[in-house]
């Protein structure tokens, strides 16, 4: 017998190994009910139907015994994080440590299936629901998760919605993602909309804040802080790279995700972690962050002067064959590859560092150079940046 502790990406395999292709399986859960008693459940998985509850009874845990061998499962841990705790076997069960529900047994077997079926990825693939311009980490994430990926129109709530839809009724989890900052235009992902979506259909909410840690929100907190929807996204991730000024990432998530992954990520277990110093850096950073706001504030002055003064010069800053930029990352929109490069060896050439960015990074006739603001540019550099900026551009004919 083995005790097995629920997570999707673990059970999805499981339930493979278990089932098969159409087979079909029994497994036992308990429901924990009260102190001394267990509400136990005979559930049956099926690729094609999902799970249903065949048998229900209450078993009571009479023997002191017994009831300190449950307190010695808790303090180890295996029974107070577990969201579901499962034995596969003919006849022993284990537990479901949920608050006691004070409901009668026939609504409690329905509660317990519907749950089931909300956490056990049972059918074949899962689904990822992706913004079409979201980073290529979490495009090769997403094609190496092996699930289905349906992908929606930029920012287009309605679209992902339809594509919810047709998944609707499949078995496994639905996924849906996006980045909070997009990375090459700079726009403000939808996150309020998906997140409507996400309780609607059940889906599980995820969101990249790469390019949103440091720079959105209450001193740098994010885009789940700047839509002020605590609670309603599953998982955020996002680097130490941009803002921050180190490397690495992080994870935020349940106590139960962020114990699944210290124990099966493999890019977490098999990697080299942080040595002392970098570790040092990204918590001044954050002691910054939180210490010093009027950073931020300089930030987004920055950024707001610096759009503007690119805007009256003539540069295309996007809002039109591309989404407009909403925080300091501000694209130069060129249109041709060549050109775009040649443009970012001329400004460094003259003394300013503006990388160019072509096919296939963006697509074709999206060429454009990406500026980023910080704040710790000073109002000479920047406008030094526009008169050298204005100069080349006019040589080279890219503005009159």
């Amino acid at each position: 017998m083995g005790l097995l502790m629920f997570e999707s990406t673990w059970l999805h395999r499981l339930s493979r190994r278990t089932l098969g292709r159409g087979r079909r399986a029994s497994v036992q859960v308990g429901l924990h009910r009260s102190a001394t008693h267990w509400v136990a459940a005979r559930v049956r998985l099926d690729p094609g139907a999902g799970p249903s509850v065949e048998q229900f009874e209450t078993v009571a845990v009479g023997s002191p015994r017994e009831q300190e061998a449950i307190r010695q499962l808790g303090r180890t841990g295996i029974l107070r994080n577990a969201p579901v705790v499962l034995v596969l076997g003919a006849e022993q069960y284990n537990t479901f440590p949920l608050p006691a529900p004070s409901v009668p047994d026939t609504e409690l077997r329905e509660a317990l299936r519907w749950q089931l079926r909300a956490v056990l990825p049972y059918g074949p693939e899962d689904a990822i629901i992706s913004d079409e311009l979201n980073h290529a980490s979490i495009i090769d994430g997403a094609r190496l998760s092996r699930a289905k990926i349906k992908v929606f129109r930029h920012k287009d709530a309605l679209h992902a919605e339809e594509l919810l839809k047709e998944v609707a009724g499949e078995p496994g989890h639905k996924l849906i993602i996006t980045d909070g900052v997009f990375s090459m235009d700079g726009d403000i992902g939808p996150l309020p909309a998906l997140c409507d979506l996400a309780e609607k259909y059940g889906a599980i909410m995820m969101i990249d804040d790469a390019h949103s840690s440091g720079v959105l929100g209450r001193n740098g907190r994010g885009t789940v802080d700047h839509y002020k929807v605590y609670g309603r996204v599953d998982v955020q991730v996002g680097t130490l790279s941009k803002a921050i000024g180190a490397l690495g990432g992080y994870v935020c998530g349940s106590k139960d995700l962020i114990d699944f992954l210290y124990h099966r990520a493999r890019p977490f277990l098999f990697s080299t972690s942080h040595p002392p110093s970098v570790a040092a850096t990204c918590i001044a950073a954050f002691d910054v962050l939180e210490k010093e706001p009027e950073l931020m504030d300089k930030l987004w002055a920055n950024t707001r002067f610096f759009k503007k003064e690119l805007g009256l010069l003539g540069f295309n800053i996007g809002g039109s064959i591309t989404p407009a930029s909403e925080t300091p990352i501000t694209p130069i929109i060129i249109g041709d590859g060549r050109l775009t490069m040649e443009f970012s060896r001329e400004l460094f050439n003259e003394g300013v560092l503006t990388p160019g960015i072509a096919f296939p990074t963006v697509a074709e006739g999206k060429a454009r150079l990406r500026t980023i603001m910080t704040a710790t540019h000073t109002q000479d550099q920047l406008t030094k940046a526009l008169e050298v900026l204005k100069k080349v551009g006019t040589r080279m004919g890219i503005i009159k």
